[in-house]
């Protein structure tokens, strides 16, 4: 009877902690979406003052430019199953000690880019840092961390040349990836470029292998940019060395009835964002085409899938308040503090949990 017993006693205690083991499991592989959730009212926000950063580029510099509203800075994002870990600049920065950042991309990167110079120089104040231009290439470093913030203006990724018959939209040609390369972690935007038309479209003709064309579908030319620039990612990123993101497409705010307003023109006057977990306007097709050729990609890149939640935010683009004054309408870049904070909020949530 005591060997009976004995078992018994065995077996419970067995099964009870096999079963405890399973549930462990079970919350570790449980991964949160850190891109589905909606905007909160939160008083500790924002992040820092666009004061405490001497650099900041004027046309994101909203409460300098008179804007008079303050609530656009007061609002975080919630994932709908987890929270984002609050910003913390001095690990980040040791976190990354010895390495560089290369954003690469058009003005949304150099939005995101100054976002995180920001964060980074209000959270270690008094460590020294230097800021350099030179030509389209701006470099932002720590000495005392041994970190560099770099980024590459580039708006198509492909590369465009001057030849006998005009500017040439190369859709298969990308020889500026050379400076890419050794790089720790690159972060990739290109999108807002593609729909120029008129005096803004900085091309003539766009070509691909032995055609040129005039001009084509541009979510069509977008996507074979995408192909060539993700062809030179699996040709030369060694993903032991070079962590790659995409920033995901920066929605404008140009048509009030995408979010429930149609008497609305643009994002002037916004101060709210759009609550709720879905933006009423749907997905934005460019995003769309980013997930076709990521999806196809052996290689990984990670997607910081910044639109649907940069979709919600109507009320947090510069607007008239871009350059002070009123006259310019800006829908597309954000204001700092603003936005793309919580871009890189989701970048440093990234690099912690990996």
């Amino acid at each position: 009877m005591a060997i009976f017993v004995a078992l018994l006693i065995f077996l419970l205690i067995h099964l009870h902690g096999n079963g405890h083991h399973k549930e462990q499991r079970g919350d570790a592989n449980r991964v949160c979406d850190l891109f589905q959730g909606n905007w909160v009212f939160d008083d500790s926000y924002p992040l820092y003052n666009s004061s405490e950063c001497p650099f900041i580029t004027k046309e994101f510099d909203c409460q300098n430019n008179a804007r008079p509203d303050q609530l656009y800075l007061k609002y975080r994002w919630q994932p709908k199953a987890c929270n984002l870990p609050r910003f913390n600049g001095e690990d980040f920065l040791r976190r990354l000690r010895g390495k560089s950042i290369l954003f690469v991309g058009d003005s949304l990167s150099l939005n995101q880019w100054q976002s995180l110079t920001c964060m980074l120089h209000t959270a270690v104040p008094r460590a020294n840092y230097t800021s350099l231009r030179t030509g389209d290439l701006s470099t932002f470093t720590f000495p005392s961390y041994d970190v560099k913030l770099m980024l590459s203006r580039n708006a198509f990724m492909v590369d465009t040349v001057s030849e006998s018959n005009g500017r040439v939209l190369k859709l298969d040609s990308i020889e500026a990836g050379q400076m890419w390369k050794g790089n720790d972690i690159l972060i990739f935007d290109s999108w807002h470029w593609w729909l120029h038309v008129g005096r803004k479209q900085p091309w003539d003709f766009i070509q691909e292998g032995n055609h040129t064309y005039k001009d084509m579908n541009r979510f069509v030319a977008y996507e074979e940019a995408l192909k060539t620039w993700a062809k030179w990612v699996e040709d030369n990123v060694d993903p032991n060395k070079t962590r790659v993101f995409f920033q995901g497409v920066s929605p404008d705010h140009l048509d009030g009835a995408k979010w429930g307003e149609p008497r609305a023109r643009s994002c002037e006057g916004q101060k709210e964002p759009v609550f709720g977990l879905k933006y009423p306007g749907g997905p934005h097709p460019a995003e769309l085409v980013v997930e076709k050729v990521l999806g196809g990609m052996s290689k990984h890149v990670y997607l910081l899938n910044i639109t649907a939640l940069s979709q919600m935010r109507k009320d947090g683009h510069p607007s008239v308040y871009g350059f002070g004054g009123h006259r310019d309408m800006d829908c597309s870049h954000w204001c700092l503090p603003g936005v793309p904070d919580t871009w890189n909020l989701l970048l440093y949530a990234t690099l912690i949990q990996n």
